[in-house]
């Protein structure tokens, strides 16, 4: 006997160890080898991360295609996988060891530091894993890989061996973001721009004459950081702002520095924003930096590491600075000045020579680390850079072809815009943790990059032989000599970019490069679900190497879902406190509700509007099944083998084996296009409003009537429509449904698990006749209950029915479905005649003309009074929206969630407009 209610708590962890015990979501199982394949590699989380809501949507998302081609009979592998996430676990880990009181990462030294984050990594790193499999993810955990295993790191060092000896990874002097807390190099998805509250800085700089003295003249200049005018190499203007014409090709003096620096013409200026003229300084500016390269100008780096003022010692900053006793105290005082401190001794200096114009309040964006939380500084430093240029001219080509195909399709153009303006990828970090870089530098300046450092050694020495450094009997003798080999060459101390093994993902996990691999099998691999926000960091770097390695695309399609937000449209983030925890909605409500609920809102390009009472709305959806399920029980619907689905005698049956076989097809046919909410939508209306709000109560009077071939035929069909219902939401809801076919399979045993049964395939069973019939029914009763209750009937008074100039057929129908239609409609009693009575609310119903004679029952003017008041009010308050949305300042001005609640404001009156409307017309 079923339990009177579903326990999510209770039953989960039973199913998931089921699952696990039967190997049900390993690939390669003996009955589907030679089946098609279905391939996914799972968007790797950090190995520090906890489930978050967007982990939550993209491995459902997952998960549901998983499921459901792994019941379509293919031969399923969903890879899953870690990353090792470079700065964030090194920062675990440090932090660690300062809450313990142990020593820190530089006193440690390197390897006794790394044995200390793999030991954290085994003991409590992966916690996400066990998260992903409360959720329900089916991946086959018995080949889950992290981005430093082994093979992992094989496919690293080849790579970047392949790619350097091709030319495409090199080493150069560039900017980067740099984290001065950190002293790393970052990426630019590890950059978060916070508006901060600040000043512009307007400054006098004096022009000078062809020898270089003082004009007497200035150009102003703008800046919201004073303090890197130190490393200005130029002065821009626009080529034809007609202000700056005359000033083409002459210089100006950089004052506290006293270099002579050029003005240089340059469409980077606009001449629409302060005075048209702005600094140039390519060491501390990505834009600067360009505007630099473009006209050959010097690279003058004022600050150190931890961005603090450089200025003894640095050739490039003295370079042209004239003998000044002034210039020279002023700068000695700078030296060492962190930023803040030299932005307040450079507005001084200036201010003391007269040389502030003016300083305005300015509110700008400044990028600011996501994990040290300081600002983050361009600084030119030396570092590896890919030449992605040329690796993503055949991604590009990729995309156009349709070889790999973006769903929706509108993020193939940001793909191309992208691609197309690429700039070289820094892959190289300052940490411990993560793949270090596989170069070695000699005695005599020479880098020899390989995969091991016997290779390298080799190269070096055959190298030095070439340039006469040593004889041949001389390397033959460092090279028998381990103490002598291992001093003669130093490995570089960097590490990779986590996007470099990451970019290798698809490859490395089915076993690049080793002989034995998946790749003939599962590569292209077919689907990628990911967020729409790495789409240039990950998606377009595992493009990139995929086709450079293998000359295929790594994936054939490309499923980009949006963000979860908060029930008001905010991003959910720690500092507003509106963070919604997954596990916790699992631990409320259970696994099931907290993924249909994501399916069902996963609208493609559409950001999710998550409210906790929607999760409880499809908890309750899952009660209803499981209510559906004990009535059945309850009323002998057992199911038997011997059941032919094609051939049921009562039209009730047959038609509710014709609506499985129509939910069937638009579930399918909406998951194979990655419509997950209309494949969603229909399943519910189909379980819901169709199977237990119709099929069963129809069903009742002949389950609550005599023996006979009737009531047989009606428990088989309930049966068989209710395992069906358990397949088609078992991608969805894959315990709750779990556990209702084991529990029916019961007396009706199974051939597998329903993780292992097969889609249904009910193609041929809808039935025309019978949904015309009970589809007929179903229309007017409805039709009827949404007047009453438009018209404010009393629930308990009965009304006639009245079918006006009805067809004979509709007739027939209402004679043999009367007693049902009263029941269910409320009805005391149902009737035709050729025109409808006074006092009546009308209206169709499949082409039926029904009237309802309400008189007496209602008020009809106090009724229409009613609704035509609620009318206007309806339009008073979109024309409030309208004036709102027609507002430029007011779009400009408001948050993005801000507008688009008043967007949906507007579609949710004029929805409500509508009805009433419609009821006002049923009034005559």
């Amino acid at each position: 006997m079923m339990e009177k209610t579903f326990d999510p708590a209770a039953v989960e962890a039973r199913i998931a160890a089921d699952w696990e015990a039967a190997g049900a979501f390993r690939a390669d199982r003996p009955e589907r080898l030679g089946a098609k394949t279905f391939t996914v590699v799972i968007p790797p989380p950090n190995v520090t991360g906890t489930l978050h809501m967007g982990h939550a949507l993209n491995n459902t998302l997952q998960d549901i295609l998983c499921r459901f081609e792994r019941m379509r009979g293919k031969n399923v592998l969903w890879q899953p996988g870690t990353d090792h996430a470079g700065i964030a676990t090194q920062m675990v880990v440090e932090r660690r060891l300062a809450a313990a009181g142990e020593p820190g990462r530089r006193d440690l030294g390197r390897e006794a530091f790394l044995e200390k984050v793999w030991a954290w990594k085994a003991e409590s790193g992966g916690a996400i894993v066990n998260q992903l499999k409360r959720l329900g993810a089916s991946c086959d955990w018995s080949r889950e890989r992290f981005t430093m295993d082994p093979g992992s790191s094989r496919a690293v060092l080849k790579a970047f061996v392949k790619l350097y000896r091709a030319g495409l990874i090199y080493k150069d002097k560039r900017l980067v973001n740099w984290d001065p807390k950190l002293l790393t190099a970052v990426s630019d998805i590890e950059v978060v721009s916070q508006n901060v509250k600040g000043s512009l800085w307007h400054f006098k700089y004096p022009l000078a004459d062809e020898k270089g003295a003082a004009t007497g003249d200035y150009i102003v200049v703008a800046t919201t950081r004073p303090e890197t005018m130190l490393g200005d190499t130029a002065v821009a203007v626009h080529p034809e702002d007609e202000r700056y014409l005359h000033l083409h090709g002459r210089f100006v003096r950089l004052p506290l520095v006293g270099r002579l620096i050029p003005i240089v013409a340059d469409s980077y200026s606009d001449p629409e924003k302060g005075t048209g003229a702005v600094k140039i300084t390519p060491a501390h500016d990505f834009n600067d930096f360009e505007v630099g390269s473009r006209h050959k100008l010097p690279l003058v780096n004022i600050l150190d590491a931890e961005a603090r003022l450089l200025l003894k010692e640095n050739e490039a900053f003295l370079q042209g600075v004239i003998e000044n006793d002034d210039l020279s105290g002023t700068l000695d005082s700078l030296h060492g000045l962190s930023r803040e401190e030299a932005r307040k001794a450079v507005i001084a200096a200036m201010e003391s020579r007269g040389l502030i114009a003016t300083i305005e309040a300015h509110e700008h964006q400044v990028p600011h680390g996501d994990r040290s939380g300081v600002v983050i500084e361009p600084w030119l430093t030396d570092q590896w850079y890919v030449d992605a240029k040329a690796l993503a001219g055949p991604a590009l080509a990729a995309v156009r072809s349709g070889e790999t195909s973006f769903v929706p399709k509108n993020w193939e153009k940001t793909f191309f815009d992208w691609l197309e303006n690429i700039q070289p990828w820094c892959i190289s970090r300052q940490l411990w943790w993560g793949h270090q870089i596989p170069a070695w530098y000699s005695p005599w300046g020479a880098v020899y990059v390989a995969e091991t450092e016997e290779e390298a050694l080799a190269d070096a020495l055959a190298d030095a032989v070439k340039r006469e450094i040593y004889t041949d009997a001389e390397a033959q003798a460092i090279a028998d000599d381990p103490d002598k080999a291992v001093d003669l060459l130093t490995r570089d101390d960097d590490v990779l970019d986590t996007w470099f093994s990451s970019g290798l993902w698809p490859m490395s996990t089915l076993g690049w490069p080793e002989p034995k691999n998946d790749l003939a099998a599962r590569y292209p691999t077919d689907v990628l679900v990911t967020g729409f926000d790495i789409v240039f960091f990950w998606v377009a770097r595992m493009m990139m190497f995929g086709l450079h390695f293998q000359r295929k695309v790594p994936f054939r399609h490309v499923y980009l879902h949006a963000l979860v937000r908060d029930e008001k449209g905010a991003k959910m983030s720690k500092s507003k406190g509106n963070v919604i925890d997954p596990l916790n909605l699992i631990d409320t409500f259970g696994a099931d509700a907290l993924r249909f609920t994501l399916a069902a809102m996963a609208a493609q390009g559409r950001d999710i509007k998550l409210a906790t009472s929607r999760v409880e709305g499809y908890r309750n959806f899952a009660t209803k099944l499981w209510n559906a399920a004990r009535f059945a029980e309850m009323n002998q619907c057992r199911g038997r083998h011997g059941f032919d689905p094609t051939r049921p005698h009562e039209i009730l049956n047959r038609w509710i084996v014709g609506e499985a076989a129509r939910a069937v097809a638009e579930v399918e046919t909406a998951l194979t296009q990655y419509k997950f909410n209309e494949a969603a939508q229909a399943a519910y209306r189909f379980v819901w409003n169709i199977f237990c709000d119709w099929s069963l109560e129809l069903a009742k009077p002949l389950l609550q009537g005599p023996d006979g071939s009737a009531k047989d035929e009606t428990r088989d069909s309930i049966a068989f429509v209710l395992d069906q219902i358990c397949k088609l939401l078992h991608p969805f809801m894959p315990f709750l449904t779990e556990e209702i076919w084991a529990i029916r399979g019961q007396d009706c045993p199974r051939e597998s698990m329903l993780a292992l049964a097969q889609w249904p395939d009910l193609r041929g069973l809808e039935d025309a006749e019978s949904e015309a019939e009970v589809g007929w029914l179903v229309d007017v009763v409805s039709a009827v209950r949404s007047a009453r209750a438009e018209m404010n009937v009393p629930a308990g008074a009965q009304v006639p029915l009245v079918l006006v100039g009805v067809a004979e057929a509709d007739e027939l129908r209402a004679k043999r479905w009367a007693e049902t239609m009263q029941r269910l409609a409320r009805l005391s009693g149902i009737e035709t005649r050729a025109k409808a009575p006074p006092q009546s609310v009308q209206l169709v119903a499949r082409g039926t003309v029904l009237a309802l004679p309400l008189e007496g029952i209602i008020d009809f003017d106090a009724e229409r009074l009613r609704l035509e008041k609620s009318v206007a009010a309806e339009q008073k308050e979109i024309a409030k929206i309208d004036a709102k949305l027609g507002n430029a300042d007011f779009l400009r001005r408001a948050p993005e969630e801000v507008v688009e609640e008043n967007q949906e404001r507007r579609e949710q009156a004029l929805a409500r407009l509508e009805k009433m409307t419609a009821a006002l017309k049923l009034l005559g």
